[in-house]
């Protein structure tokens, strides 16, 4: 509501010092005006004077307010002992006491607030006494009116404000907590969509690699064939080779940048033209892709009777189904066998390969990243993840394990 600290300091003590005059006015009103007859003797004014130095007092810090109290207590006081047997003898500075009382409760804690306004009932209870009154039930209202209930209004006021800004600093809390959870999320899907990039394109790159190469032996196949057979007949078969590679070549292409323009549209909110993240019903276009990039894919599936998945465990094993592919087209020797077994307790999806006779002695980095990216999917659904080489190291398999949970409400077995 305010800015910066010293605008709320001046704010206060610019209304205490209005708070101040108010009190002076109220109780300078009521002795010059109510109690005329009484200013001809000498008593009056100092009475006067010691209520205006009471009540300017009011303006002071908040940590004066005990020592302010008990001033006011004396004048009440005072007053009632200069001015005896005169109609101005009560009254003196009610307005003054009140707001004392008030600063006490709102100021002070503890035992310094308890005698600050114990003094101002005794001096509201002495005063009444030293002129003559001595009824139990008049001088118990005097002092709760004077000192108790103004002091009950302090504290209540100083409670009610510390329970809204704390109302205040929960709600600031909770806002500045739901910003950062939004902000996680923001980040953590920033991060699976990093990672579908690189699921997507590491994928359709690897084929574009495997294509080309195939390419260029086609093309050295029929450069070497020309040299001992009919030219003509060696070039057409290598073109034919050279042309068919090529064509999938531009296709893996195509299918990266549908797949980037896909994740692109979607990290701007943009569902582009209603395009879907793939899931296991996109399994045989997959497996089309990679067969053409060469690689022998023999697939297995139990289970298919079992209702539908949700959608994003859907997308996650489509997305570890493509990894273990890519990888079993970049590393294996040609061919792989795909599992996906499901029963009510679990689904399992498992990817072996053999290998080749001589695999690479150091570790590819892109397999190990693309190994995390299965890890980590399979960790946001409780999964297991196992994978290596058998005993004989003669071929890699890949098993990614998740736990089913019953049929939510709505979905039935088919």
């Amino acid at each position: 509501m305010w800015g910066p600290g010293g605008d709320v300091v001046r704010s206060l003590a610019r209304q205490s010092q209005l708070v101040a005059l108010g009190a002076l006015f109220a109780d300078l009103a009521q002795l010059l005006l109510r109690f005329p007859a009484a200013s001809g003797s000498v008593a009056y004014w100092l009475v006067c004077i010691a209520v205006i130095v009471a009540d300017l007092a009011l303006a002071a810090p908040a940590r004066w307010s005990g020592r302010i109290a008990v001033a006011h207590a004396a004048v009440m006081l005072t007053a009632g002992i200069l001015l005896y047997d005169t109609p101005a003898r009560y009254g003196g500075n009610d307005a003054g006491v009140m707001i004392a009382g008030y600063r006490v409760g709102a100021w002070l804690r503890g035992w310094p607030g308890i005698a600050a306004m114990a003094t101002l009932f005794a001096g509201a209870i002495l005063t009444r006494m030293h002129n003559g009154d001595f009824d139990l039930a008049h001088l118990s209202i005097v002092g709760v009116k004077s000192s108790i209930l103004p002091w009950l209004v302090g504290r209540y006021t100083t409670a009610r404000r510390a329970y809204l800004a704390e109302l205040d600093r929960k709600a600031d809390n909770d806002r500045r907590d739901a910003q950062q959870a939004i902000a996680e999320a923001v980040l953590d899907e920033r991060r699976a969509i990093a990672l579908d990039l690189h699921d997507m394109i590491s994928h359709h790159v690897s084929a574009i690699g495997v294509h080309a190469g195939a390419a260029r032996l086609g093309l050295a196949a029929a450069q070497g064939e020309s040299g001992a057979r009919n030219c003509s007949a060696a070039t057409r078969n290598g073109t034919l080779v050279l042309a068919k590679a090529l064509d999938e070549v531009e296709s893996s292409s195509h299918a990266a940048m549908d797949d980037l323009r896909r994740m692109l549209d979607l990290l701007h909110g943009n569902d582009g033209d209603g395009m879907r993240q793939p899931g296991l019903a996109n399994l045989d276009e997959l497996i089309d892709g990679v067969r053409a990039a060469g690689l022998r894919v023999r697939m297995d599936v139990t289970g298919a009777h079992f209702a539908p998945l949700p959608g994003s465990l859907d997308i996650a094993l489509y997305r570890i189904t493509q990894e273990m592919l890519t990888n079993a087209l970049r590393h294996g020797d040609g061919s792989v066998h795909l599992r996906i077994e499901r029963d009510a307790a679990g689904l399992t999806v498992s990817s072996e390969n053999p290998l080749p006779p001589d695999p690479a002695p150091a570790a590819d980095p892109v397999t190990h990243r693309g190994l995390a990216g299965i890890r980590r999917r399979a960790v946001l659904f409780d999964g297991r993840v196992d994978h290596g080489p058998d005993p004989a190291r003669r071929s890699w398999r890949t098993a990614v394990t998740f736990p089913l949970a019953k049929p939510v409400a709505g979905e039935v077995l088919s």
